[in-house]
């Protein structure tokens, strides 16, 4: 059959939409709506004011991201999962002071190596008891972690201190210090970018080969997708959900650990409230609450969109009390627009 034999049928191919072209690009790019919004954001903020335009604006933010990055990149393992976690913030809380506060007293020369890992076990542990919870009681993710949300908090605030602890290791203190780059602004002001934030960079791709280059990640979208289809298949959608529950843990250690090492104090009411900012920031990046979808490009860029949220208000003359309906918006406008995307690409 020679070309022109084939032209007529390649003239009567239909043709995507515009509409169709963008649904399709989104969800083979997660991570361009909260990218494109982020690049608006800034824009709109560098031109109201300049000054938001210096290096020390970009390291604040990105400083910023770390904690609420490993919350979200949590978050994210579990929602693909089709759970939803809430009690990140109270493990990390609860881990991150009786850490800090056993080192302290028992092996204060202990160094940072071994603090890591000991934050990392003690979040995975109480991660993987919520996934245990879950099976046993059969009952939603939601109510079980609001649940021990408030047991690991009020076990902290009863049985390990509630005291301010500003005495914290000197492996902790040093570790929070080292610096990747300095540099000293035009104002005589020291400009640093301090060296865990590779702690979240790794935390990051080792989420991401988990997602996308492991049967186990295959699990998780399964059992978040389809969990009746997922059983099916062999998948054990128990050992899956205790595994999820323990990653989300086991970051959430892991971001309490780095936030006494870069505030250099052990505060137990720390990171109450940073819930809704993560669900909005893993949700920007384009995961679904009914499970099944969301990537780590797409999850880091909602994280950094938020923290640029948090950190550009006042800058351009709107008080910091705004941050939740601004969150708000984003959150609502995120939503509309990802049901408008399935929704097209279910029509074609």
């Amino acid at each position: 059959m020679s070309d022109t034999d084939l032209q007529p049928a390649i003239a009567d191919r239909p043709s995507l939409s515009p509409g169709k072209r963008i649904a399709d690009w989104i969800l083979a790019n997660p991570a361009g709506f909260p990218l494109a919004l982020l690049a608006l954001t800034c824009l709109v903020v560098g031109a109201i004011n300049p000054d938001f335009w210096q290096l020390a604006n970009l390291f604040d933010v990105l400083r910023a991201s770390v904690v609420e990055g490993l919350f979200a990149l949590g978050v994210l393992v579990v929602l693909a999962a089709g759970g939803l976690d809430v009690s990140f913030s109270a493990i990390a809380a609860l881990v991150m002071y009786t850490v800090t506060l056993i080192v302290s007293t028992l092996v204060p020369g202990l160094g940072i190596l071994p603090i890591l890992l000991a934050g990392l076990a003690g979040g995975a542990l109480l991660g993987a008891l919520n996934g245990v919870l879950i099976n046993l009681l059969k009952a939603p993710a939601l109510i079980v972690t609001i649940a021990t949300q408030y047991a690991f908090r009020g076990f902290l605030l009863t049985f390990v201190g509630t005291a301010l602890f500003m005495n914290i290791p000197a492996s902790m203190t040093a570790f929070g210090q080292i610096a990747l780059f300095s540099q000293v602004s035009a104002d005589g002001l020291r400009v640093q970018f301090p060296a865990y934030f590779l702690i979240f960079v790794l935390a990051a791709i080792v989420t991401w080969a988990l997602l996308n280059h492991t049967l186990l990640g295959r699990a998780v979208y399964a059992c978040g997708g389809k969990p009746e289809i997922a059983a099916r298949l062999g998948f054990n959608i128990a050992r899956v959900r205790v595994f999820v529950f323990a990653w989300a843990g086991m970051l959430a250690g892991l971001a309490g650990i780095l936030h006494v090492t870069s505030n250099r104090l052990a505060n137990p009411f720390d990171l109450a409230g940073t819930e809704l900012a993560v669900i909005a920031a893993v949700v920007l990046g384009g995961a679904r609450v009914t499970g099944g979808k969301g990537t780590v490009g797409g999850t880091i860029a909602g994280v950094l969109l938020i923290t640029l949220v948090d950190n550009v208000l006042i800058q351009v003359g709107i008080p910091s009390t705004w941050r939740t309906a601004v969150v708000g918006a984003f959150i609502l406008l995120a939503g509309m627009f990802y049901a408008w995307v399935d929704r097209t690409a279910v029509g074609r």
